[in-house]
């Protein structure tokens, strides 16, 4: 039902061959650019960590930046959908899967591809826009990603990268994240309860495989996965799909990337 070769075994290439014209393809798969595989630097992540300053900030480089994080969501999306356990699903449960786990799995993509990313102090509005805007303006401000916020995700991150996973350890923690029985309005809930249990134990396996003598090893995985559970949603769409979709429906154009033909 969940057999090694389902989640290890699988690329994005037909997903991307299917559709090469897609306006939302295009949008966000940022098909022009590379990966920003740069090497994770731990002293100079330690230096932004100003975790209790509620400053708001943006990218740094939001065009080279948001590309990268669109390929990973291309990638993560491709990952979900060559998953025969997952396309056997009802449609509205793999909805429901996808709205609730995507930044988990997106998160766990940016680590597995090693990618680093630079914030900088939103640049502050001017004094005609604050009139003219008045609340409108608070209200967009308060939903932006703080200097807080940022130092949470790449802790998750840093926890993620000292586990040092193999892509097949990446592969079945996905599955786990995926197939989560505690999400409401699921009609197959007994199967998807199995199905992350399936998962969590090749996990297990693959783990005792490669660090037999460690009996905690497993447990500060899923102690890992846990906390990237715990990011906000609206912190990774605005900070890094904003730019490129504006005031698009995220969670809209995820399902669209689902089931588009």
């Amino acid at each position: 039902m969940f057999p090694l070769e389902e989640i290890t075994h699988t690329t994005c290439t037909g997903y991307q061959d299917q559709h090469p014209h897609t306006i939302l393809y295009n949008i966000l798969s940022g098909k022009e650019s590379g990966y920003l595989n740069t090497k994770l630097n731990h002293h100079a992540t330690a230096h932004n960590c100003h975790c209790e300053q509620r400053r708001t900030v943006c990218l740094k480089y939001p065009k080279a930046t948001c590309q990268v994080a669109s390929s990973v969501l291309v990638k993560t999306i491709c990952f979900v959908r060559s998953l025969p356990s997952f396309s056997q699903l009802p449609s509205g449960d793999q909805s429901l899967l996808l709205r609730h786990c995507w930044v988990p799995l997106f998160l766990l993509g940016l680590a597995q591809e090693k990618i680093v990313f630079e914030v900088t102090d939103e640049p502050n509005s001017s004094i005609l826009r604050q009139i003219l805007l008045g609340p409108q303006l608070t209200e967009r401000k308060d939903d932006r990603p703080t200097l807080a916020g940022v130092h949470k995700l790449r802790t998750c991150l840093h926890h993620i990268w000292d586990l040092d996973l193999s892509p097949k350890e990446y592969a079945y923690l996905k599955g786990a994240l995926l197939f989560n029985p505690a999400v409401h309005g699921l009609s197959a809930l007994l199967l998807i309860e199995g199905l992350q249990q399936e998962a969590q134990k090749a996990l297990q396996e693959v783990i005792h495989g490669r660090h037999p003598e460690d009996t905690v090893f497993f447990g500060h995985v899923l102690l890992a996965a846990s906390t990237i559970q715990t990011v906000s949603h609206s912190l990774v769409t605005e900070l890094f799909f904003k730019p490129v979709i504006g005031n698009t429906n995220m969670l809209h154009l995820l399902t669209d990337m689902l089931f588009v033909q």
